[in-house]
């Protein structure tokens, strides 16, 4: 009788004790763009699963605007209970922060890592007439054009941006960049034979090059693309020095408790491990890439002093 006595004590104090999500709540994954983007896409891919992982309703809330400001600080200002996670892809967390003099968040004050969620490999892509067959030749091209070829970017400091600065300076090329207002007009061009080339996300061009309206002639990153196995990376093809990688990855507000993230993250693993999510994920071109909340914390002071760096060398700024 005493040991059932104790055993129910004990249940009492564990539901007690059990982090706010799985007290009926519905928990929102904030995401700083409009439907049907890229991470859009991937926090409605693991919105359901999730849920069933933490118990309880998962909605994707869109807030997009001033460069991922909106949704940082509506999380920053959220409860740190669980109930708001914020999908970032690396912009709004590594580039913005030492790209612009002032931000309404800071990274270390205002949030705590939770996971990693995917891996977006950029792509090198041109137009199927440009006469390079890989990305090798067509720096050699570059190096002997009187006029410096043009690269297409989604933005002054954004990945696309990056990738072409970190091929210019690993190969001593000039190249022309030519910035446009997202990704999607900057690969029309590209279609268009507008612009030379384009650095991009997998998910983003993997239907333009299985369709033939582009041509893949490189991919920065350390290893092939499981989608795209005969496309080497740019190491192999003996430009090492360019390794950009759109990562998205899962934020609470900072004062969260570590037991309530480390059942976060664990939710994210399990969910990132079943095989309907990860399948949907790859089949996009997307990395399932869980991680732990340190690993990421890592990652993150990693990626901001490595394109602090870049852009304090090239002296990039908002304005171009």
């Amino acid at each position: 009788m005493l040991r059932t006595i104790a055993a129910a004590l004990a249940c009492v104090a564990m539901l007690a004790a059990a982090p706010a999500w799985s007290q009926g709540k519905i928990t929102r994954i904030v995401v700083a763009f409009p439907p049907g983007g890229p991470v859009d896409f991937v926090a409605r891919v693991i919105a359901e699963q999730l849920g069933q992982e933490l118990n309880q309703r998962v909605i994707v809330e869109n807030k997009p605007g001033a460069n991922g400001a909106i949704a940082a600080q509506n999380v920053a200002q959220s409860a740190p209970d669980a109930t708001t996670l914020w999908l970032s892809s690396v912009g709004a967390v590594a580039i913005n922060p030492v790209l612009y003099d002032k931000l309404p968040y800071d990274m270390q004050r205002d949030f705590a890592p939770v996971s990693l969620v995917v891996d977006n490999d950029e792509l090198l892509v041109v137009n199927p007439n440009n006469p390079a067959n890989d990305a090798a030749e067509f720096v050699a091209n570059a190096k002997k054009s009187s006029e410096p070829v043009s690269i297409a970017s989604s933005g002054i400091g954004s990945i696309p941006h990056l990738a072409m600065e970190q091929l210019a300076e690993a190969t001593k090329t000039n190249f022309l960049q030519v910035p446009y207002k997202g990704a999607a007009p900057a690969i029309t061009d590209v279609m268009g034979g507008q612009v030379s080339a384009f650095f991009g996300d997998i998910p983003g061009l993997i239907g333009h090059v299985k369709g033939g309206k582009l041509k893949a002639i490189g991919i920065a990153a350390p290893k092939r693309h499981p989608l795209l196995p005969n496309v080497r990376t740019l190491t192999e093809q003996g430009l090492p020095g360019v390794d950009t990688n759109n990562w998205y990855a899962l934020f609470v507000p900072s004062k969260t408790p570590p037991a309530t993230i480390n059942a976060i993250n664990e939710a994210v693993r399990k969910t990132l491990a079943t095989p309907a999510v990860s399948e949907k994920l790859l089949a996009s071109g997307a990395l399932p890439s869980a991680s732990t909340p340190q690993e990421l914390s890592a990652l993150l002071k990693r990626d901001t002093e490595k394109w602090g760096k870049l852009i304090k060398a090239q002296k990039i700024t908002p304005e171009g």
